[in-house]
C-alpha cells in the first residue's frame, strides 16, 4: 500500500526582494518627477533672461519713457486726500448705511456732481472734488467672540449646545460687526468734515429707525423703573429682617427659643437678598450702558478729521503705474511676435 505524498502548497510568504524593488522604483520615479519640475522652471527662467537680453534696449527705453511720463503726470495731477470715520449703527441700520455709501460712491464714479451735491447738501463745485466713498466693517477676534457670546445668550439651552463658535467665526457676516469705517477720497482735504452731518442725518431721519429708537427708550425706561422698584423692596425686606432679629435678641434669656433650622433659614434668606441686590445692581449698570449706546441711531465713535491725509506711496503714483503698464504691454507684444516666429518655424519643420 503506497503512502500519499504531500502536495506542494503555494507559498504565502512575501518576496521581500520584489517589495524593495517596487519601493525603489517608486522613489526613483518620484525623484525624476521632482527633477523634471526643477529643470522646467530653470528652462523657463533661462528663456525669460534670453528674451530680456534680446530686447533689453527696447525695454530700457520704454521704462525710461514711462517713468518720465509718470513723473510729469504726478506733477500735474491734483493731490487726493482720504478721511475716515468710525460708526456704530443701532436698530439694524447698518444695511441702510452701506446702501447710502454705495449710492454716493456710484454718483462720484459717474461724475454726477449735481445729484451728489443734492444728496449731501453741498455745492456742485464741492461735490466735483469727491472721487470715492467706501465702507467696511471693523472687528477683531475679541469683538467677534463677544458678539458670539451675546448671540448665544439670546438662544434657548437646547439650541446653545448645537452652536459651534468655530463655524460661527468662519461664517461671520461683516454686517454683524459692531463698528464700521466710512472713508472718503477727495481733492478737497476739508470736504469730508463738511458732509459728515449729511451722512448721519440720511440714516437718523428714517422713520422706521426712529420708531425703533423710541420703543427702545420706552423699554429701557420701564426696565429701569422695575429694577429700582425691586431694589427698594429688597431694602425694605432687609430692614424688616434686621428689626425681627433685634426683637429676638431683646427677649429675656429664659424666653428665648433657639431653633437652628429657623436661624439657618433666616440667614439663607438674608444672603439670598444680598445676592439678588448685587444682581440687580449689575443689571442696572448694564442697562445704563445700553441706554448710552442706544441714545442715537448712529453712534459716531470717531469723527472725520478736520483735514484729510494726502494719499501717497509708490503704488499710488504714476511713476510706478505708467512704466509698469508700458512694460507689460511691451512684453505682451514682443512675446506674441516671438510666439508667431516659433509657430512659423515649427510649421516649416
Amino acid at each position: 500500500m503506497s503512502k500519499d505524498l504531500p502536495q506542494p502548497q503555494p507559498s504565502e510568504e512575501v518576496d521581500l526582494g520584489q517589495l524593495f524593488k517596487l519601493i525603489g522604483n517608486a522613489f526613483n520615479r518620484f525623484f525624476k518627477f521632482i527633477g523634471s519640475i526643477f529643470r522646467g522652471v530653470f528652462q523657463l527662467i533661462i528663456t525669460f533672461l534670453l528674451f530680456v537680453r534680446k530686447h533689453f534696449l527696447k525695454l530700457a527705453v520704454v521704462t525710461v519713457l514711462g517713468f518720465a511720463i509718470g513723473f510729469y503726470a504726478d506733477i500735474k495731477k491734483e493731490p487726493r486726500f482720504i478721511s475716515s470715520m468710525v460708526l456704530e449703527p443701532n436698530f439694524n441700520s447698518v444695511q441702510q448705511l452701506y446702501n447710502n455709501i454705495n449710492f454716493y460712491n456710484e454718483l462720484a464714479e459717474s461724475n454726477d456732481s449735481t445729484a451728489l451735491a443734492e444728496a449731501l447738501d453741498i455745492t456742485i463745485r464741492e461735490a466735483a472734488t469727491m472721487k470715492e466713498f467706501g465702507v467696511e466693517s471693523y472687528s477683531d477676534e475679541n469683538q467677534k467672540v463677544q458678539l458670539f457670546d451675546k448671540f448665544v445668550r439670546s438662544l434657548d439651552t437646547t439650541t446653545q449646545k448645537a452652536i459651534d463658535i468655530k463655524a460661527y467665526l468662519e461664517n461671520f457676516n461683516s454686517l454683524d460687526a459692531r463698528f464700521h469705517t466710512v472713508h472718503v477720497v477727495a481733492t478737497d482735504n476739508g470736504i469730508a468734515k463738511k458732509i459728515q452731518p449729511s451722512i448721519i442725518n440720511s440714516i437718523s431721519r428714517n422713520d422706521y429707525f426712529n420708531l425703533q429708537k423710541d420703543i427702545s427708550d420706552i423699554n429701557i425706561k420701564l426696565q429701569d423703573s422695575l429694577y429700582k422698584k425691586q431694589i427698594d423692596e429688597i431694602d425694605s425686606l432687609q430692614v424688616f429682617y434686621k428689626k425681627l432679629m433685634l426683637k429676638e435678641a431683646d427677649k429675656p434669656e429664659g424666653a428665648t427659643s433657639i431653633n437652628l433650622a429657623e436661624s439657618s433659614g433666616s440667614d439663607n434668606k438674608e444672603l439670598s437678598l444680598i445676592n439678588k441686590m448685587e444682581e440687580l445692581k449689575i443689571s442696572l449698570v448694564e442697562l445704563n450702558e445700553e441706554r448710552a449706546n442706544k441714545s442715537s441711531i448712529l453712534n459716531v465713535i470717531s469723527d472725520f478729521p478736520r483735514k484729510g491725509v494726502e494719499i501717497k506711496g509708490l503704488i499710488n503714483s504714476y511713476k510706478f503705474r505708467i512704466p509698469f503698464l508700458l512694460l507689460s504691454l511691451t512684453f505682451l507684444i514682443f512675446g506674441l511676435l516671438s510666439l508667431n516666429s516659433y509657430l512659423k518655424n515649427y510649421k516649416s519643420e
